[in-house]
């Protein structure tokens, strides 16, 4: 039992070392360990709030990116509605741009089918009175050629001259 059991110089030497390992950790090891502990302590806190302020600046830069993005729609619908607008209005203007020129080519074939026309009509009253007129005059050949019909015609355009 012997070698179980440790004996007294043992336990005061291993002590005495114990002490004197623990003192010398105590000045020197400990002081360099807690300030590498609260060094690093500090290093998370500052991490941590160098974390939630960039945090925060990303949320402020998403809303005003939402914002930015919500006027730029705005700008756009705006925009279009204007460019919409403009459109309507052009094709409105050229509507009546088209319906005033077509107006004035019905007008303007309207009056040239009426000039037409009358031209047609004096020609064909020139044509009919000329056509009349060589009628009457193969008829009235046809019946002066008689010396008896010839009297007989002078002397009713007579009577007829008195009566008018």
């Amino acid at each position: 039992m012997d070698l179980v059991t440790p004996g007294i110089g043992m336990i005061f030497w291993s002590t005495l070392f114990f002490l004197v390992l623990l003192f010398i950790l105590g000045k020197f090891a400990w002081p360099a360990i807690l300030l590498a502990v609260k060094a690093r302590n500090e290093s998370i806190r500052h991490a941590l709030e160098a974390a939630d302020r960039a945090k925060e600046e990303m949320a402020q830069l998403q809303a005003d990116n939402e914002k930015i993005l919500a006027e730029a729609r705005a700008e756009r619908d705006m925009l279009m509605k204007e460019a919409k607008e403009m459109k309507d209005m052009l094709i409105a203007d050229a509507k009546d741009k088209a319906m005033e020129e077509a107006n004035k080519l019905v007008k303007s074939a309207r009056e040239s089918i009426q000039r037409e026309k009358a031209g047609a009509l004096n020609d064909m009253k020139e044509q009919m009175a000329n056509l009349s007129v060589d009628i009457a005059e193969k008829i009235l050949r046809m019946k002066l050629e008689e010396s008896k019909a010839q009297k007989e015609l002078v002397h009713k355009l007579i009577n007829e001259a008195d009566l008018n």
